[in-house]
């Protein structure tokens, strides 16, 4: 990357810079391969960050059959972490999961877990999980919250075998209008489920795989405690990614945990942050990190700047990183900030190998909170920060009332949040599709097949504050 104009002397966010065309000769965005540079197996560089509210077993399967990569959050524990990973890991490459539920089930039942992916539909099997009928919402209306859903179900039903190929069953689906449908292999036996969005994607991303043509996982390990002895448990586990978590990553307790967790799992693949200078990428790298993360206070639901004082320019804070990063033969990670596609482009321009964030899909179908309504009748789910006096609370469940009440007042973070979800974009994979067709699309504009390539072309120059206000859409006319 390189700027259009003389580097500035003070430090620079997403908003303050922007990116412009260069000679191109990609023919089209969908030429543009978006595998990552860090060689962890992500076809797409988006990375859900382990937010206990976002990133939960749905995310994480979703994601990945999309080709990116959600880390699970520090404060599970190691049955329920194992639990997660063995149901992620068990998930069909191809056809989605579909919530099922008994004939003798009921109405009530299927609306509080609808919500719970985006087919917005449940399958009603038998007990051998053959399908019997088809849920929807539609269904429902009229009807009490404790009527069967075999007096409810639609028994007019289509099923797709897995022998079938994703363009066949689009183009079926399309020809008899209809969105959903079941998928069952040759016995009858239920499979997954396939929405028309759903076959298409599947023609356009590739799932994030590992050796053994698993869904990739990855779990975060705190610095405290005994880290090593985690790590050792999650790798016993088949997490392929460790990522080592706290605020201040550059710290003696973080070199000592890193080092730590290096040697207890020498071969597996090691993410530690967070920092946003030289020095601090520099001695994470020497301490054992494959990947860097890259960010201190940018995140939507962190008030630590606000709080402290504390933290750095995003986008400056990346480029910074990464430059020291690829001369030791790493990879940083840009964790937070982020709120449209642009400025997932901009940080993989700034080097980035992939993006992190949650907030931006706390709002969606996949998220690990509860799906509410509000008065007006409009879904929502509750968002907090890590650091948040919410989250601290759930992270020392374990130790005594005095030393969590003690850790509870020192908080950084927003502890509830409304996240509503969007309409247009209800699901993870409707803002993963927002996101990479941008990504693609400044990948043309820059003339890269690859995001190798991108960094190395991307021309960015600096704007006022009224050049990134021109820039934004109106809804109306002014």
């Amino acid at each position: 990357m390189r700027f259009l104009q003389q580097l500035p002397a003070h430090d620079l966010t997403y908003n303050d810079v922007f990116m412009v065309p260069s000679m191109s000769h990609v023919a089209s965005r969908l030429d543009v391969d978006l595998r990552t540079s860090d060689n962890i197996g992500t076809n797409i560089p988006i990375v859900v960050s382990n937010m206990t509210a976002v990133a939960g077993r749905r995310m994480a399967e979703t994601v990945a059959r999309r080709g990116g990569l959600v880390v699970l959050p520090q404060d599970i524990p190691l049955d329920i972490i194992k639990i997660v990973v063995d149901y992620v890991k068990s998930r069909h490459a191809i056809f989605e999961t579909p919530i099922t539920l008994a004939p003798e089930d009921t109405l009530g039942e299927a609306i509080s877990l609808i919500h719970k992916r985006a087919h917005g539909a449940v399958v009603v099997v038998d007990e051998a999980n053959r399908p019997l009928g088809i849920f929807t919402e539609h269904d429902g209306a009229g009807y009490d919250r404790f009527t069967q859903l075999k007096n409810v179900m639609n028994l007019d039903m289509v099923c797709f075998t897995d022998s079938q190929s994703v363009v066949d069953i689009h183009d079926a689906l399309v020809e008899q209008r209809l969105n959903f449908a079941p998928v069952i292999d040759s016995e009858g036996v239920l499979v997954g489920a396939v929405t028309r969005k759903g076959s298409l994607r599947s023609t356009i991303y590739q799932p994030a795989l590992n050796a053994d043509g698993q869904f990739l996982t990855s779990v975060a390990v705190g610095i405290n405690g005994d880290p090593a002895a985690r790590a050792k448990e999650l790798v016993a586990l088949g997490v392929d990614v460790l990522v080592i978590d706290t605020a201040h990553g550059h710290q003696a307790s973080m070199i000592r945990a890193l080092e730590a967790v290096r040697k207890a799992a020498p071969h597996s693949t090691v993410v530690a942050g967070n920092v946003v200078t030289r020095e601090g990428t520099r001695d994470l790298v020497n301490a054992g990190a494959d990947i860097i993360k890259v960010g201190v206070g940018p995140g939507a639901m962190c008030t630590t700047r606000m709080m402290t004082g504390v933290g750095r320019p995003q986008f400056s804070a990346v480029l910074e990183s990464a430059e020291v990063a690829r001369s030791m033969g790493k990879h940083v990670w840009a964790d937070g900030g982020v709120r449209y596609p642009r400025d997932v482009a901009l940080a993989i321009a700034a080097g980035a190998a992939s993006v992190m964030f949650g907030s931006w899909l706390a709002g969606t179908y996949e998220s690990a909170a509860d799906t509410l309504r509000d008065t007006e009748g409009r879904l929502y789910k509750e968002s907090f920060g890590m650091a948040s006096n919410r989250a601290v609370r759930n992270r020392t469940r374990t130790e005594s009332a005095f030393e969590r009440a003690k850790k509870e007042l020192f908080e950084e973070g927003i502890s509830t949040s409304r996240m509503y979800l969007d309409p247009h974009r209800p699901g993870v994979e409707d803002i993963i599709d927002q996101i990479v067709a941008g990504l693609r699309s400044s990948c043309t504009y820059a003339g890269a097949a690859t995001l190798e390539e991108f960094h190395e072309r991307a021309v960015v120059g600096v704007q006022s504050s009224a050049g990134y206000d021109e820039g934004r859409p109106l809804g109306t006319s002014w």
